[in-house]
């Protein structure tokens, strides 16, 4: 089985989560480390961001790492576990809530593709970028 990275890299939907997570320099982390819950915005999610937002945050490691470490929850969240809970707790220290109303709703995003085992944890696959309330995120004006 392979860990968080490589599932991420070997499915080949998450080549700017996976850009972002080496810019972060959070690539040891998330391979080595765990287990941990990545709720993973695809490439689709990514695109979704307010034109300039994605380079702005490449440029800015501190506000980036926010932004990933808030995807990431510590213990392996399977969705079986997720209906129990109304939120989780990131390694960015904020909470995500959880709605179970209409599908599977963490945060702002959709689950797209729950339960992608990995040897350190679990991916969620999630339809949006989540952006903690901490974070400073610029986007070229409209």
């Amino acid at each position: 089985m392979r860990n968080i990275v490589e599932t991420a890299i070997d499915a080949g939907v998450f080549k700017t989560l996976v850009q972002a997570v080496e810019a972060a320099d959070l690539t040891e982390t998330l391979s080595e480390g765990g287990p941990f819950t990545v709720c993973a915005p695809d490439d689709e999610a990514f695109s979704k961001l307010p034109g300039g937002a994605l380079e702005s945050l490449l440029k800015d490691r501190e506000s980036l790492r926010q932004v990933l470490l808030f995807h990431v929850a510590s213990g392996q969240v399977m969705s079986r576990d997720i209906v129990s809970l109304d939120s989780v707790k990131t390694l960015q220290g904020e909470e995500l809530k959880i709605d179970i109303t209409q599908g599977v709703q963490i945060g702002e995003a959709q689950v797209t593709q729950p339960d992608i085992e990995c040897s350190n944890g679990v991916i969620h696959v999630i339809d949006r970028v989540l952006i903690p309330k901490s974070a400073q995120i610029h986007a070229a004006p409209l």
